[in-house]
């Protein structure tokens, strides 16, 4: 109904083979995410509405100096909606400082599938995060209603810590998926029945109303695979709609 775009992040909407628009793609014309940039999307799925949202590329946050750069994103699905956001990986360089911020409203007739993914350093140039700042926020409101908040941070006198087992053990890139929706118990046990098969660690748990799955791996290419393989088999056997693998992430 509306569109509102201002640079550097522009709305596009590619051609489909059906009649209806079915995937928005956000593009960051600036290439990339530098210390004190502000970028902020919103995306209102209207009653009845289908709709996947996804990126262009991967993003990329650069090394900072001393201010972070702050993303906002906020996503409302409201009555009988059905909203995927489906973006491609956030890659953090050495040294970069970022603050993301996730904030979902949902109906209680809406369905919802979201997710946000960090890979820590660039793998084919050997780099690994030795410094930096990344705080990375989750707020999940139901009707008004707070029902799920969730954070993660590391900053430079964590980053030496993180290979340790009650950390992130060694892992580069890890992932939270969110679904909100009918069914929640047959579509944690898919996920379950699907955990073994990627070559990540995954683990999935239904908490405030919502299914939260998180995935944690030591390369980005294995995450992708998962995550790949659960959009496939989750919308190809449960949840018709956006709920599937984004066209762009094949492009």
């Amino acid at each position: 109904m509306d569109v509102y775009q201002r640079s550097p992040i522009r709305v596009l909407f590619p051609r489909t083979a059906g009649p209806q628009v079915q995937e928005a793609v956000l593009v960051n014309t600036s290439g990339g995410i530098a210390g004190g940039d502000r970028l902020e999307s919103i995306v209102t799925a209207m009653d009845n509405a289908s709709i996947a949202v996804t990126t262009q590329a991967a993003e990329r946050v650069y090394r900072a100096i001393n201010e972070s750069a702050h993303i906002t994103t906020t996503l409302k699905a409201r009555d009988a909606a059905k909203l995927a956001w489906l973006p491609q990986e956030t890659i953090i360089f050495n040294r970069a400082r970022i603050c993301r911020r996730t904030q979902i409203e949902v109906s209680s007739g809406a369905e919802l599938l979201a997710l946000e993914w960090l890979v820590l350093g660039r793998a084919a140039h050997g780099e690994r995060i030795s410094a930096g700042d990344i705080m990375d926020s989750w707020r999940v409101r139901k009707d008004g209603r707070l029902v799920w908040a969730d954070g993660f941070r590391a900053t430079d006198d964590i980053f030496p810590h993180l290979s340790r087992k009650a950390l992130l053990s060694d892992c580069t890139a890890v992932a939270t998926l969110l679904y909100f929706g009918p069914d929640l118990e047959v579509r944690l046990q898919l996920i379950r029945e699907l955990a073994s098969s990627f070559e990540c660690q995954c683990a999935a748990t239904l908490v405030g109303g919502l299914m939260v799955v998180r995935f944690a791996a030591q390369v980005s290419c294995d995450l992708r695979s998962a995550l790949r393989n659960l959009l496939e088999q989750f919308g190809n056997r449960l949840a018709p709609g956006p709920f599937r693998v984004p066209k762009m992430w094949s492009c």
